[in-house]
């Protein structure tokens, strides 16, 4: 029985040479739906929870979500190696793949603070920090196998981005359950653990359940191959974690291209993960309406449901350089934009929303699709560490995924802001709210003009256009 595709799937275009069929990509894309969840809530909600629930003070706050994530420097390169080695020795990657479905049930660890921890905040940190390095862990298991796969199929420039448009769709459903179904689980105003607790629940389940089927996705898109050699093998086998650090620099300096991509998207990802971890803030200290929340992140993702396409299309006549540059430059207007606040109202709040949604979705799909245009341009040499490349390529996303927040952080803790427990009644400084507000528009703007920047050294996409050469 064949699947349709989701709402916004390319699936009207012609599709290019050697790409796979509407009912495959679409059981593969599906297992972007819980990794959407992961990505976001603790994006969202986690700053926030730790500060205005559990009472951790800003600045501790921000650690406890930049620490673990420096661990991704070394854990995602070595999770490609890994997951090079399981290729080359099964033939698949599909071992690591299963093993990062563990990932819900850390979700929801992760937000299950028992009460005598929650009662004392650098235990509620130490708690927190700890089971997001277990889910960061599980997840980079999932996650890097799993974005190998464009990689790993023979498809060309426009088939790697048809590929990955399949994904986008999903992912931003995924973004907007999370994003959307979140806040709501958690409530208005000021959320108790347990509130948090029964979110987690739901929202660990669906993850689990969507991982699962993208490990099918997964095996019918590359299904295993003959296994290598038992000397490529005993080579996999034989690197040891020492060796992590020295082959990201490795991949590093033999692909310029590659570089700049990572360079330019570690600024970009910071940037959506500083507005993200910024939203509960704005929408209850500067709009006064916590509940806008929900509205505010449903404008922010719904977007991409159909941007996604189009991007995809415009892609396809302008290049994926050009429309990527774009999708930056539109995201630095949209975060001025809601600098104004309330002052002139919620519509053109929601206006700018709208604004830096349509500009995510460019921002998520393009790099993606760049990057097996990368790592093939740079010969079969380096085909056998897509692995590595991934992996390297996930530790930048997870970088800027927690120094976004952290960044946020420090602008709250320069404020003054206060942090506070459940019940508690606090009235925040007017630098306070001026660090709020400046911390969510001005900086992310600042950020993402940089991100621009350096993207435009990135020179492999027109050459890749004149070309169209083959995957």
């Amino acid at each position: 029985m064949s699947l349709p595709a989701p709402s916004g799937a390319p699936e009207d275009l012609p599709a290019p040479a050697g790409s796979p069929g509407t009912p495959a990509l679409v059981r593969y894309a599906l297992g972007s739906a819980g990794m959407g969840v992961y990505v976001t809530v603790p994006g969202l909600l986690l700053l926030y929870f730790l500060t205005d629930t559990l009472g951790v003070s800003p600045w501790l706050a921000g650690l406890v979500l930049l620490v673990p994530k420096v661990v991704d420097v070394v854990l995602h390169p070595f999770v490609g190696f890994l997951s090079d080695a399981d290729r080359a020795r099964r033939g698949s990657r599909l071992r690591l793949l299963a093993a990062g479905c563990a990932l819900g049930p850390a979700f929801v660890a992760l937000f299950a603070v028992p009460g005598p921890v929650a009662d004392r905040p650098w235990a509620a940190a130490l708690w927190v920090a700890g089971w997001f390095v277990v889910g960061n862990t599980l997840f980079a298991a999932y996650q890097v196998p799993y974005l190998a796969t464009p990689t790993d199929m023979d498809v060309d420039y426009d088939g790697r981005t048809r590929v990955l448009s399949f994904r986008m769709v999903v992912l931003t459903l995924g973004i907007l359950v999370g994003g959307a179904v979140a806040p709501l689980l958690v409530g208005d105003g000021e959320p108790t653990v347990a509130a948090y607790t029964l979110m987690a629940l739901v929202l660990g389940a669906f993850t689990l359940v969507f991982q699962l089927v993208g490990v099918g996705g997964v095996r019918r898109l590359v299904p295993p191959r003959a296994p290598a050699g038992p000397a490529a093998a005993g080579e996999r086998r034989a690197r040891p974690v020492r060796d992590t650090l020295a082959d990201v620099r490795s991949v590093l300096r033999a692909n310029p291209h590659f570089r700049v991509l990572a360079a330019s998207y570690l600024l970009a990802s910071t940037t959506t993960h500083l507005v993200l971890a910024g939203l509960p803030y704005y929408t209850r200290y500067e709009l006064g309406r916590p509940g806008f929340t929900t509205v505010l992140m449903a404008a922010f993702v719904a977007p991409a449901l159909v941007a996604t396409p189009l991007w995809f299309r415009l892609s396809r006549r302008a290049g994926k350089q050009r429309c990527l540059l774009a999708a930056q430059a539109g995201f630095a207007l949209g975060a001025l934009g809601l600098a104004a606040g309330d002052r002139l109202g919620p519509a053109p709040v929601v206006g700018a929303t709208l604004l830096l949604g349509v500009s995510f979705a460019g921002i998520q799909l393009f790099p993606f699709s760049m990057v097996p245009d990368a790592i093939r341009e740079a010969g079969p040499g380096e085909l056998a560490r897509t692995g590595s490349y991934l992996g390297v390529w996930t530790a930048t996303e997870a970088i800027g995924s927690a120094a976004g927040p952290y960044v946020y952080a420090g602008a709250l803790a320069l404020g003054g802001f206060v942090a506070s427990r459940a019940g508690d009644q606090v009235t925040q400084s007017a630098q306070a709210h001026s660090a709020i507000l400046t911390g969510f528009t001005v900086v992310p703007a600042a950020l993402m003009v940089l991100s621009l920047l350096l993207q435009l050294r990135y020179r492999l996409d027109a050459q890749a256009r004149s070309g169209r050469t083959a995957g």
